[in-house]
């Protein structure tokens, strides 16, 4: 649930319920949406909006075969008859000056598309000029596409053969031109255009000699005598593209009113012949005094969207994108309309043709076919928009009006906000989403246009996908050069979304890794290197579990042993692990010191899982070395020699690494432990035997330090090291030499130098050297090697953090969250555990008030699989939790059942020492805390349908102090505030705040005891701590560090077991110690209040927080329950059943927060619970 605080319900409670609120009113811990779902991205849909092979039309050929006089003679045409070519009458001047005028006019009617391309004119060709002139545009053209138009007008009609006509060179016959050589000619990709009649046989004989150009390449690759297998391949002539004026069997229309070559004016000219022909329907007579004179004075630009002229522009080709979006398959759409600025506007022209075409029973053809869009319903939004322009046409040029811009966008604005507001989920995309696009535009309707986008892009990642595939990125990534402010919101927004479903727009700024990334290399080998010139103590000091300090002198350094499972606790706490660099091969000089040789690094397959295993002596190299090496820095040639200061960011990472390899959760050690892997082992690389082919070209000498000492390699059996075992022994795949206990049974008494000389990588970089250098060139020893190194480091360190984040965006964040709706089923689901909660309370205040005379009605019993350490009540269903020293059992008391039972995740070296229920009144969550100063928090617990999972862990304390005798981890929580109190075998109290996920306060306890108890009270911001020499002290933790003790009560001469301070604003502080002396006092008071005397030798205690009840656990095998006043009520000794038997010693007990009910663990691995007398309950 991401909402921390929820809002109290109107409904939901009953009357005698509606004060008890304030389960509503309770922040939740752990419970956003990181915690509770799985750190993944989304899945990533396939982005089919980015075109791979985005293409230019880089040459254009302009074939006109007009013979301007000459009818063909198998054409009839009527009288009058339709004259017009390019807008020009070609009798109206001489033949060729006709010829050569609308040869121009057709290139710039095309360079208002295409103003780049090259453009080459055949007027009246023959065979050879068009030849020569496909193949020159081809071969500039290289790879870009070709387009050829041609203009039949004035020659016979196409064959069935596939042939078109063009002249001889005397004019005097008609010469056919095969396809078949003009697709040879033409190449691939190519467009091409076909405006005559019958155009369409050109279109079917193009794509048969297509297919016939198939069939032979196939038969060519059969068959190896063919004569075209010795030939290069041809270009397949998939990729062309057709457009044809009319089908196979029809004729060009011949209306006078109209252009002879009105295909070609509906693709170059569309606005002028929409305008014309929208003059010649008979609605126009609706309009009065539009003629066909007047359309030719419309004033403005095309390119200039706030005259009359560009806005009808602009409107044509919003509404002929929505048109084909709408009508067309996304794939197609993508070829025609996104991936050629010309052809894309000549398909858009296509439409209009096709349109106006028809009108008059001829149908324009097209390659790949597109559905018929001549009826589409967006035809009739530009009919209106055309009839709002003319209508203003003649009081603008007559009287100098002004224009009254289209209300076309707004309306089209309205109904996608229509769309949007009151359409369901499941439905067809809006047809109006590439009008918005085209809105971007205009500065007038920009902001709303936004606005509305981002509302569409929040629908999910389909609607990104949608937006993207009409073509948004453009307009969007222009618009971030806006200096408008108000865009800005809307913008960040927009690209969060898109961003968020297309992560290959995001610029991944690898070039700064590879930069650092040989610095952090050799700050982590110049760790391991200053280590092997300090010798090793014999493992014979360390035994039985504890472990002597290795150390000649307060400066020296050294590898800390390990000879069992007890003694690795010491160093395997955050302060000093490093997992990575295990099990170190080691060599014995003279009986006693120890070279430790990077390039003999090696570490387990499994590191996790042979990390001090009893059979196996590891070394480890601690923090606590690397913390030395600081000081060992004055004498020693470190700094000089690598240029890194051991106060760099290097050397930091690499601290903050070796904490993070210690993380109690286990995704966190893992990453770190594959980051210092892959830094271990790209240190050992580099410092491995380089095989020196000229030594004139490298230094003779290395600077005179301390660690020319370790410039010899020395290996276990005397023998030298070879090339594949010193690279790659950090690889997992590595298997591992058995050692044995007895460390000096496996090493020679002596080893000696094998002189095998080498320069290490450090020492061949110029003392000068730059940034950026990549350093000397080196030669790879064996090709295996370079193998092994990049099969390591490609297991990159990846987390699904960032696309998980990422997916935040993904999702709708304007929808009402689903625990906001009172209808939905988590709300239900909250609602039910509430009313549950109220009745819990309801019931044990009644039980209690009745007055408690006896607390011995065993009504659980059952043997814990482990030994009870501690014991927790589930404050509202019948669930107990029982830790042992690393598992957590679930029963129900009720039931008498066993409900779960899982491990901790702790080292065995460590214990359970307490727990906590988060948000008991919801959604539960269990809080471990173990004495090595780890939290965990685990949910899905006691649940028959799931099984426990870590939902985090950190470390809760870093400097815990192990000793056998310790408090361990203490901790106390408050719901209200979301605080969590923690201390114990330390010398502060550490306070975390688990909204923020992170340590807000650190207060000193001011004593050298360790803390045994602690109790807040989240309404007065105290804290009460007992610690272990007998003092209470009591903190304002809203104070200073310096004067945050408020208080301090040394009345206890012993180990405080439980110190408890009441949860309201007079309450007081209850104290017990060991020797059974229970104290209060009032917190504004020097002195104790009140004193009573219990049994000694106490092993656990705790208080009723409702009734006035405390319960004690002795060694001496029973449970004593007092009320307030210290009288005893009763004494458990025996178990129910079992024929009387004697219960064990004590090991822990903790009262129901509710119920009057007593849960006893006991050191015989049985736990029982205990209540009041059955007639009470």
């Amino acid at each position: 649930m991401e909402s921390e605080m929820l809002q109290s319900p109107l409904l939901g409670l009953g009357e005698e319920d509606e004060s008890d609120l304030t389960d509503w009113n309770l922040p939740l811990a752990f419970m956003k949406k990181r915690h509770c779902e799985k750190i993944e991205g989304s899945k990533s849909l396939a982005q089919s909006w980015r075109m791979k092979d985005r293409m230019k039309t880089v040459s254009v050929a302009l074939v006109l075969c007009l013979n301007v006089g000459v009818d063909p003679p198998d054409v009839v045409k009527t009288t009058p008859c339709a004259r017009l070519e390019c807008w020009i009458d070609p009798l109206s001047m001489g033949p060729q000056k006709a010829l050569e005028t609308i040869g121009a006019n057709l290139q710039k009617q095309y360079e208002n598309w295409q103003p780049r391309a090259r453009y080459k004119q055949s007027l009246d060709p023959t065979v050879d000029e068009v030849k020569k002139l496909c193949t020159s545009l081809r071969r500039n053209a290289k790879e870009e596409r070709v387009l050829f138009h041609y203009n039949g007008h004035g020659v016979p009609r196409p064959t069935v053969n596939g042939e078109i006509w063009v002249f001889n060179k005397n004019y005097t016959q008609y010469i056919p031109l095969s396809i078949y050589d003009l697709q040879t000619w033409m190449g691939s990709p190519s467009i091409f255009v076909y405006d005559c009649s019958n155009a369409g046989l050109i279109v079917k004989s193009f794509k048969q000699f297509a297919l016939q150009r198939e069939q032979e390449l196939e038969v060519a690759a059969i068959n190896p005598n063919h004569p075209l297998a010795q030939m290069p391949l041809p270009p397949s002539m998939k990729n062309c593209i057709q457009l044809a004026a009319c089908e196979a069997n029809e004729l060009l229309p011949m209306i006078p009113d109209l252009p002879a070559d009105l295909f070609t004016s509906c693709l170059t000219t569309p606005i002028k012949i929409a305008l014309r022909w929208f003059c010649m329907q008979k609605s126009v007579r609706l309009v009065p005094g539009v003629t066909l004179d007047l359309i030719e004075k419309i004033p403005g630009r095309l390119n200039d969207r706030r005259t009359p002229l560009g806005e009808l522009n602009w409107i044509f080709t919003a509404i002929t994108d929505t048109i084909a979006w709408n009508v067309l398959p996304r794939d197609l759409f993508q070829k025609l309309f996104r991936q050629d600025l010309l052809v894309a506007s000549l398909f858009r022209n296509f439409l209009l043709a096709e349109r106006i075409m028809r009108s008059y029973n001829c149908t324009p053809v097209s390659s790949p076919r597109l559905p018929p869009t001549y009826m589409h319903a967006m035809w009739q939004a530009w009919d209106l928009a055309v009839d709002i322009c003319l209508s203003q046409l003649p009081t603008i040029i007559e009287e100098g009006t002004a224009f009254r811009h289209s209300p076309f966008f707004a309306e089209q604005l309205t109904a996608f906000q229509v769309w949007l507001t009151m359409g369901v989920e499941n439905r067809n995309p809006p047809e109006q989403l590439p009008i918005v696009l085209q809105v971007l535009l205009s500065q007038v309707h920009r902001l709303r246009a936004l606005d509305l986008l981002g509302r569409f892009l929040d629908l999910g990642p389909w609607a990104v996908s949608l937006a993207l595939s009409v073509g948004i990125f453009p307009y969007v990534l222009k618009l971030l050069q806006s200096s408008a402010r108000e865009l800005r919101p809307l913008l960040v927004f927009i690209w969060a979304k898109i961003l968020a479903v297309d992560s290959e727009l995001v610029v991944a700024l690898s070039h700064l890794v590879v930069q650092y990334e040989s610095n952090f290399c050799t700050v982590a080998l110049q760790f391991m290197e200053e280590e092997k010139n300090y010798p090793l103590p014999s493992p014979a000091a360390t035994e039985g579990g504890s472990l002597t300090p290795v150390r000649d002198g307060p400066c020296t350094p050294r590898l800390r042993s390990v000879s069992s499972y007890g003694n690795i606790r010491a160093v395997t706490t955050a302060r000093n692990l490093n997992k990575s660099l295990q099990n170190l091969s080691l060599n014995e000089e003279s009986g006693s010191s120890v070279a430790f040789s990077p390039g003999n690094l090696s570490t387990s397959s499994s590191a996790s899982s042979t990390l001090g295993s009893p059979e196996n002596e590891e070394y480890i190299l601690s923090f606590e070395t690397i913390d030395k090496m600081r000081r060992v820095s004055s004498y020693s040639s470190l700094n000089s020699l690598i240029g890194v200061s051991f106060n760099s960011v290097y050397t930091q990472i690499w601290r903050v690494l070796l904490h993070l390899a210690a993380d109690p959760y286990p995704d966190v050690s893992d990453l770190a432990m594959k980051v210092l892997n892959s830094i271990a082992y790209k240190a050992t690389v580099n410092a491995r035997p380089q095989r020196i082919l000229d030594t004139s070209s490298l230094t003779q000498s290395a600077p005179a330090s301390p660690t020319n000492k370790g410039m010899h390699i020395h290996q276990v059996g005397g023998s030298p090291p070879t090339t594949s075992t010193s690279s790659s022994s950090l690889t997992n795949d590595v298997t591992k030499q058995p050692v044995s206990r007895d460390i000096t049974s496996v090493r020679p008494a002596n080893v000696s130098n094998m002189g095998v000389q080498y320069t290490p990588h450090s020492h061949q970089f110029p003392r000068t050297r730059k940034m950026f250098d990549k350093g000397p060139e080196q030669t790879t020893d064996d090709a295996d090697d370079t193998v092994g190194h990049k099969s390591f480091i490609s297991a990159t360190v990846q987390t699904g953090f960032c696309d998980w984040s990422a997916k935040y965006f993904a999702q709708p964040v304007m929808k009402i969250p689903e625990e906001h709706d009172l209808e939905s089923q988590i709300r239900k689901e909250r609602e039910w555990r509430f009313l549950r909660n109220a009745r819990v309370r309801k019931q044990a205040q009644k039980i209690i008030q009745k007055g408690i005379s006896r607390l011995d009605d065993q009504i659980f019993l059952n043997r814990n699989p482990g030994v009870p350490s501690v014991v927790k009540f589930h404050p509202f269903t019948p669930c107990i939790a029982v830790a042992d020293k690393d598992s957590i059992c679930f029963w129900d008391w009720e039931k008498g059942e066993k409900l779960d039972y899982f491990h901790n995740g702790n080292p065995r070296y460590t214990r359970i020492t307490a727990m906590e229920y988060l948000n008991g009144q919801d959604c539960s969550l269990l809080l471990t805390a173990t004495d090595d100063g780890a939290i965990r928090v685990w949910k899905n617990f006691a649940d028959l349908e799931k099984n426990p999972e870590m939902v985090t862990a950190w470390q809760g304390l870093s400097d815990m102090l192990p000793t056998t005798r310790g408090a361990g981890m203490v901790v106390d929580w408050e719901q209200e505030t979301g605080l969590l109190m923690t201390s114990g075998d330390v010398r502060i109290i550490r306070i975390w705040d688990t909204d923020r996920e992170m340590k807000v306060q650190d207060i000193p306890t001011g004593a050298d005891s360790c803390v045994t108890s602690l109790s807040c009270d989240s309404h007065r911001s105290l804290i009460v701590a007992g610690l272990g020499d007998g003092s209470i002290r009591v903190f304002d933790r809203r104070m200073a560090l310096s004067e945050c003790r408020v208080m301090t009560y040394r009345e206890h001469t012993a180990w405080v077991v439980k110190a408890y301070l009441q949860k309201h604003p007079e309450g007081n502080i209850m104290s017990v110690s060991v020797n059974g002396d229970v104290r209060f006092f009032d917190p504004r008071m020097p002195e104790s209040m009140k004193v009573l005397q219990i049994v000694k030798g106490l092993t656990a205690l705790d208080i009723h927080p409702q009734a006035n009840l405390f319960a004690c656990g002795s060694m001496n095998q029973f449970t004593a329950i007092y009320n307030g006043n210290g009288e005893l009520i009763n004494n458990i000794k025996y178990y129910d059943g079992f024929m009387g038997q004697r219960v064990g010693a004590i090991s822990c007990l903790a009262f129901h927060p509710h119920w009057p009910h007593l849960a006893v663990g006991s050191n015989d691995y049985y736990i029982s619970v205990y209540s009041v007398e059955k007639r009470i309950r």
